[in-house]
């Protein structure tokens, strides 16, 4: 047996088999076939079917546009130095602040320190894995310049409150939601409440092109910005290089840039895979409440695990099955996902755990006066999660989860 004080190194990376992977391949011949006909066409860059991706994924959300990246992580990088940029009204100023959950992941933080913002870290309902509303506008002041909403593994606070807190302020609202694609709130999809919202399509998350983001925006502006830095800072998308007589207009740069555009290879899979999210969300939801009625209904049942419970408010649209242990197992934490993993039960932390607590904070001095966060800590001690397929659980798997995760009062 693995020591229990310590996660087993050897257990988590070892390239063993599992049964119960954290993810099975989801995608089928038609998201292959889409994009063979990409390569077989020459053009894999970024190019027609990009845009026609994004004219689709934006009419779906509901926002007036959508501009697609390379990843989930690039997306909140765009978003970020959009909200920041001097082409922007609203103008950035030096010692201003972004307010972030402490249950979040690394680059919903870092493009926030990399843009010049000093961090403010909130912390979150472990019940809800989610920022509370009221909470998070306590903390506003008149530094706060933007607020990173992160919604958490398909899950929300009251967006509407925030959102209607953050315009009368002028505060920048960005929602992270590269975890809850096709999660609404008040029928509403998560995303598209905030000036920016930003998606992923990597590989174990609602929809895949294997690697892939977009950033949803409504005002022109904005979108303008979104293309140029995505794009090294070109100024394609702009009507005023006439301005500039003397330099060639293919190459003159009006902006900073990044080079963060996608393939078009991504976004014919990525298209093919969006018009499957509903399905994709339906076959999830029912796998989590096939898990929760096998465990249950179990004689063994004795509250050993807490399930988050989805708000009326949201109809969720989950990637992965958030757990809890009951806090009389706090102790043997470490141990158990240990053993569950040795048995072949892959699992992940609930993201980050606390955030505060990574060892890159403290580098940066992100959190100088040692702050704990006590919602995040708990989901951090007690917290993991397993997968959820697109496809339909089968009675083996269920039975699998069943006498694995039950191992708890054994070990």
């Amino acid at each position: 047996m693995t020591n229990k004080k310590y996660f087993s190194y050897k257990v988590l990376f070892s390239k063993k088999k599992y049964f119960y992977p954290l993810l099975k391949n989801g995608l089928n011949s038609d998201d292959l076939n889409k994009g063979i006909q990409v390569l077989k066409s020459g053009r894999i860059t970024m190019g027609k079917k990009t845009l026609s991706f994004e004219r689709k994924f934006a009419k779906k959300i509901g926002t007036k546009f959508a501009v697609m990246v390379n990843s989930g992580s690039s997306a909140n990088l765009l978003a970020t130095f959009a909200s920041t940029n001097p082409l922007r009204k609203n103008i950035f100023k030096k010692g201003e602040y972004a307010i972030i959950q402490s249950l979040c992941w690394s680059t919903s933080l870092w493009p926030l320190i990399q843009a010049g913002l000093k961090i403010k870290f909130v912390d979150i309902d472990p019940n809800t894995l989610n920022v509370n509303a009221e909470n998070l506008i306590s903390k506003i002041n008149k530094k706060t310049k933007l607020v990173m909403l992160v919604n958490v593994l398909g899950l929300s606070s009251d967006i509407f409150k925030i959102r209607n807190y953050c315009k009368s302020k002028s505060i920048i609202l960005i929602e992270d939601s590269c975890e809850s694609l096709g999660s609404k709130y008040k029928n509403k999809y998560m995303g598209s409440f905030g000036d920016f919202g930003t998606f992923s399509f990597f590989y174990s998350h609602q929809i895949t092109s294997g690697e892939g983001g977009m950033v949803v925006c409504n005002d022109k502006n904005d979108y303008k910005i979104l293309k140029s830095l995505r794009s090294h800072g070109w100024s394609r998308d702009y009507d005023d290089t006439k301005k500039y007589p003397n330099l060639d207009p293919r190459y003159i740069f009006l902006n900073s840039g990044f080079n963060l555009r996608p393939m078009d290879l991504q976004a014919a899979i990525a298209d093919s895979q969006f018009k499957k999210l509903s399905k994709f969300k339906r076959n999830r939801i029912n796998n989590r409440n096939k898990i929760i009625k096998i465990l249950i209904s179990d004689k063994r049942w004795n509250d050993q695990f807490h399930f988050i419970k989805t708000p009326k408010e949201i109809d969720p649209s989950f990637m992965v099955f958030p757990i809890l242990l009951n806090k009389r197992y706090k102790d043997k934490k470490i141990k158990f996902i240990n053993y569950v993993e040795n048995k072949g039960l892959e699992t992940r932390p609930i993201i980050s755990g606390s955030f505060p607590n990574q060892p890159s904070t403290k580098l940066y001095k992100l959190n100088k006066n040692n702050t704990k966060f006590k919602g995040a800590e708990k989901i951090q001690s007690l917290g993991f999660v397993i997968g959820l397929y697109t496809q339909e659980i089968t009675k083996k798997e269920l039975n699998f989860i069943k006498e694995t995760l039950f191992s708890i009062d054994k070990i």
